[in-house]
Order: C-alpha cells, then sequence, then structure tokens
C-alpha cells in the first residue's frame, strides 16, 4: 500500500507540473482537517497539489485550453481543484472517514459545476435543477463536516 501512495504521488505530481496554466488558475479547495492522511500523500488535495489530480492532470496534457469556452475553461479550472482533493480523500486509512472526505470534495464538484451552470445557461429547467442542486449539496457537505468532526480519529 505505501509503494502505491507513492506512485500515486509522483504520478500526481508529474502531472501537476505539465498543466501549469490550469493549476494556476484553479479555486483552491479544502477538505477539512480530519480528511489528511498519513504517509506519502500528505495534504495534496489542500492546495499544496492542487491541479494536479493523476486522472485529471493525465487527461489535460492533451486540452486545448485557448480552444475553450469560458463555462468549458472555468469547469475545467473547478476540477483541478476538486480531483485530487477527492483522490487524497479516497485514500484515508478509515473507510468511513475516507467516503466522507471523497464525497466533500465530490459534492463540491458539484456545487462549482452548478455555479457555472447558472452564470453561464439559458434553460430554465436545468438552471432549476443546478439550483436544487446547490442546496442539496451544501447541506450534504454540512452534514459530512460535522460527522467528521464529531467521529474521524
Amino acid at each position: 500500500m505505501k509503494m502505491i501512495k507513492h506512485a500515486l504521488a509522483a504520478s500526481i505530481l508529474a502531472a501537476s507540473l505539465s498543466v501549469p496554466a490550469l493549476a494556476q488558475d484553479a479555486a483552491e479547495f479544502r477538505l477539512p482537517d480530519q480528511c489528511a492522511v498519513d504517509g506519502g500523500m500528505g495534504h495534496m488535495g489542500h492546495g499544496g497539489m492542487h491541479g494536479g489530480g493523476m486522472g485529471m492532470g493525465m487527461m489535460s496534457m492533451n486540452m486545448d485550453l485557448d480552444g475553450m469556452t469560458d463555462f468549458q475553461r472555468e469547469n475545467m479550472e473547478k476540477m483541478m481543484g476538486t480531483m485530487p482533493a477527492m483522490m487524497e480523500g479516497m485514500m484515508h486509512d478509515d473507510p468511513d472517514v475516507a467516503f466522507a472526505c471523497a464525497m466533500i470534495a465530490h459534492h463540491q464538484g458539484a456545487i462549482d459545476m452548478a455555479r457555472i451552470q447558472l452564470e453561464h445557461g439559458e434553460d430554465e429547467w436545468i438552471r432549476g435543477l443546478a439550483e436544487e442542486i446547490i442546496e442539496a449539496q451544501v447541506q450534504e457537505i454540512d452534514e459530512m463536516t460535522q460527522w467528521l468532526a464529531d467521529n474521524a480519529k
């Protein structure tokens, strides 16, 4: 397991260096302190490595940021902030804490996407759905954050 964590950390570092423009623009996302993992992963989702998730970094090497629309670029920037945090959350040794931490980051990604939809989208039904998503996901993040404060070791 330790070897996998080190390999994952190295991959994330390499990927993050390959997309500096996107990583610099990504909004910083921080997981609750209870989500920190010991060992080779460190606090990568807490800003130190934001913008460099293994999957997103590898995928983004072939992306033409200049060829994207504003909403596409904004979505990618937000994902570069939450994907590494979601991956870090999943690496926690306690499966309950790992689930809560990863889901907090996942839900934040949904909120970010919904806000971008509200800024750029026009369809009233989709806009209503985006508003419902924001409301529900904010509440669920609050609940999981409180659970972590009460239960995480």
